[in-house]
């Protein structure tokens, strides 16, 4: 498939006028990646033994603008290296539609955006692509996009999810069954801040009758610039109910600092904490007060080795991080180092007796050569110091070594340049 439309595009950038490809964009992705997980978003027990996999994610991007509308087309194959037989008669991995959208352009500061796509805001917190995972995110919804004025834009997101054609309401149970979210962003020469507003439906079979849970999330995020120094915050609550009926009342804080201590290395340093729910408070007859961050591309946060957030740890305890870092960066070469420093926020319990709210420390290191304009090579190590509490909250060992390792080939090529 990926050859028959790379022949298709060839063809057509052969036989249509410059004008037309000036308005045609054909790009791909290709990125191997080969992990060593001995501790991954869980802890490991002595008697585990390591993985070692190579996965790769393939992806074709196809967008054509035009005066009055705009077009874009991702497919993608992800697999395991090794889970299709050589001579295979067919393919386990089938195509996906990663994005399939248009966009209908009707003023300069007005548009419609349909079909799936990409949600990516501010820092990915709440709404990302969770552009780490091999498979990465999009959502199948309606976007009306607004500019209000030069210095601010309103966007305003429709869902509602459906597996099939149906002749009446099924249970849906794929993800949300119905979304809506409202953005406003607004920018300073060295101030920016964006309030967002979802209201996120969850659909469930209560005796004979579907019913739909809705909770809310409300939030502002904001960004600080000037000279060496940068500051970025963030505050959201969740209210509403929960898929389980429950009153949901949650928080998330956030603040951070950078500075640029040379031109080629930048310090950071900062803090979060999502609420969460004592563990004898977990079940429905207590409200539920632990944060989701729902739609975020959480591997950006809370540690590279994904042992919070990342298909994991909602509806818990909660947690507070710390961590300080810094980034290198010179001609072709980045460097960068994390510390965080991980503690429950809400209290976890263990035959009736409170534990130690420290979790454990966890450093991630990584390192980038960009070889080429459309080539990188990528790499990284973490490793989890996790404590006794940790060991109650996820299970396994925590006297084991547990440490992940990765490194990953980055091709992006543009075909028709």
């Amino acid at each position: 498939m990926e050859k028959l439309l790379l022949l298709l595009v060839v063809l057509i950038g052969a036989l249509l006028p410059n004008t037309i490809m000036a308005q045609l964009k054909f790009t791909g992705e290709m990125r191997p990646r080969t992990e060593y997980r001995n501790g991954l978003k869980s802890l490991f027990n002595s008697e585990d033994d390591a993985a070692f996999f190579t996965s790769q994610r393939t992806r074709l991007n196809l967008n054509y603008t035009d005066a009055k509308f705009k077009v874009g087309l991702s497919l993608q194959d992800v697999r395991t290296w090794g889970d299709v037989a050589q001579l295979n008669m067919s393919d386990k991995n089938q195509l996906m539609l990663h994005e399939a959208w248009g966009e209908l352009l009707f003023t300069e500061n007005f548009s419609l955006k349909v079909g799936r796509q990409e949600l990516v805001y501010d820092d990915h917190r709440i709404l990302g692509n969770v552009g780490w995972a091999q498979q990465a995110r999009s959502h199948d919804l309606a976007l009306l996009k607004f500019k209000t004025d030069d210095k601010g834009q309103l966007h305003i997101g429709l869902a509602y999810n459906n597996d099939m054609e149906a002749l009446k309401d099924q249970l849906y149970t794929t993800s949300y069954k119905s979304m809506q979210f409202a953005w406003y962003n607004r920018q300073y020469d060295n101030f920016n801040f964006s309030l967002l507003f979802l209201n996120n439906g969850l659909q469930r079979l209560d005796v004979d009758n579907l019913k739909t849970y809705y909770s809310q999330t409300l939030g502002v995020h904001a960004n600080h610039s000037k000279d060496k120094l940068g500051l970025t915050g963030s505050a959201y609550l969740q209210t509403g109910k929960d898929a389980a009926d429950r009153d949901l009342s949650a928080y998330l804080v956030s603040l951070g600092a950078n500075y640029a201590l040379s031109s080629n290395f930048k310090g950071n340093i900062g803090f979060e904490i999502q609420s969460g729910t004592d563990t004898n408070e977990q079940n429905a007859n207590f409200d539920n007060k632990s944060f989701t961050p729902l739609f975020g591309t959480n591997h950006k946060f809370n540690g590279h080795m994904d042992y919070f957030y990342v298909g994991n740890h909602t509806g818990n305890v909660g947690l507070v991080d710390a961590f300080i870092g810094g980034a290198y960066s010179k001609d072709k070469i980045s460097f960068g180092a994390t510390l965080h420093r991980f503690a429950t926020q809400a209290d976890l319990m263990l035959a009736g007796e409170k534990q130690d709210s420290y979790l454990g420390t966890e450093l991630d290191l990584s390192f980038g050569y960009q070889y080429s304009k459309s080539v990188t090579f990528k790499m990284g190590y973490s490793q989890m110091f996790a404590s006794d509490s940790m060991e109650v909250l996820k299970g396994g060992d925590s006297g084991e070594r547990q440490c992940w390792g990765w490194m990953m080939l980055v091709f992006k090529p543009n075909f028709l340049k």
